[in-house]
């Protein structure tokens, strides 16, 4: 198969992908169409049917692993797919694991890496805590297997774990460059400031943002997951808990980021950019790595407020 990351504009489709979403939609004159998303494990496409009751279309719906036929067009800067034949596939036609996004990383190295550092907390009510939450058979399970988000930054399988490494380790770094801070409070808060999305967003292939995740958001359900377990741990400090909630209340860092408190504590502060640093430098990442090898401009990105391109070399 040929995998989205090598398509090019002009290049003809005739392959197997996941349908992530399909929606039904009208132009401007009132002809309708469906808008595809079209998935495999090295990202997704955009696709439009423009014929949806003609004969080359089969029935189809998300999340089915469809045959397509069409071309590759450049509309507004970004790739996209004019499909005239849809097929449904049969399962003994095409391999899960090509079409389900994953981290480059081997998840068990990291979740062991992550252990780790919850061995090297010295505070007894947060190691405890730690220990309560990532030594959970089926907290594991989920941990390991979700993104961190639907899109954006590490939108793929293990991409939670990916990120809360990296953030957990960046603020293990700024404990060495920064005294002051309160290693044990940061890098518990560190290691727990994301555990809410596994309730956020379901598991794939799906990857949707759940009824709690839209009502409440992982911010809030990961401070309710947080008081839940302390509360099974006798003789929490009240202080050691509010602190450590306020550090994963902040972590987004203002309130129009959805942050439901500004950080207080200089914990808070640095969890804030490590947080910030990892999302950003990963959706370049992934941005660069979405290009298709483009040396010029790639276009502005919202999130850098900024026309971004790949850095030169004088090679």
């Amino acid at each position: 198969m040929r995998f989205i990351k090598d398509i090019k504009e002009g290049d003809k489709l005739n392959d197997i992908y996941f349908c992530k979403h399909k929606t039904q939609a009208v132009t401007k004159n009132g002809k309708p169409y469906d808008a595809v998303i079209l998935q495999d494990k090295t990202g997704t496409l955009d696709a439009k049917v423009w014929e949806p009751n003609s004969m080359g279309i089969g029935e189809y719906d998300s999340h089915d692993f469809i045959e397509v036929c069409g071309e590759v067009n450049n509309y507004q800067g970004q790739l996209q797919a004019s499909i005239k034949r849809i097929r449904v596939c049969d399962p003994t036609e095409y391999n899960t694991a090509d079409y389900m996004p994953v981290s480059e990383k081997n998840i068990d190295e990291m979740y062991s890496e992550l252990l780790g550092l919850v061995e090297s907390i010295e505070n007894k009510y947060y190691k405890e805590l730690l220990e309560k939450i990532f030594k959970n058979d089926s907290f594991k399970k989920k941990f390991s297997m979700s993104s961190a988000a639907k899109s954006v930054h590490h939108g793929f399988i293990g991409g939670l774990l990916e990120h809360t490494l990296s953030v957990t380790k960046l603020c293990d770094y700024y404990c060495k460059s920064y005294p002051v801070l309160n290693r044990d409070l940061l890098l518990c808060a560190a290691m727990c400031h994301d555990i809410g999305k596994i309730k956020e967003l379901s598991a794939f292939p799906e990857n949707e943002y759940t009824d709690e995740g839209q009502l409440l958001g992982h911010i809030v359900m990961g401070t309710q997951m947080i008081a839940e377990v302390a509360s099974k741990i006798e003789g929490f400090p009240h202080i050691l808990l509010t602190q450590l909630e306020h550090c994963i209340l902040a972590h987004h860092g203002k309130l129009e980021f959805g942050s439901p408190k500004v950080p207080a504590l200089i914990e808070a502060v640095a969890l804030n950019y490590a947080d910030d640093t990892d999302a950003k430098l990963e959706t370049f990442k992934e941005l660069l790595a979405n290009s298709n090898n483009q040396t010029d401009w790639l276009g502005y990105n919202r999130l850098f407020e900024s026309n971004v391109r790949a850095t030169k070399t004088d090679n």
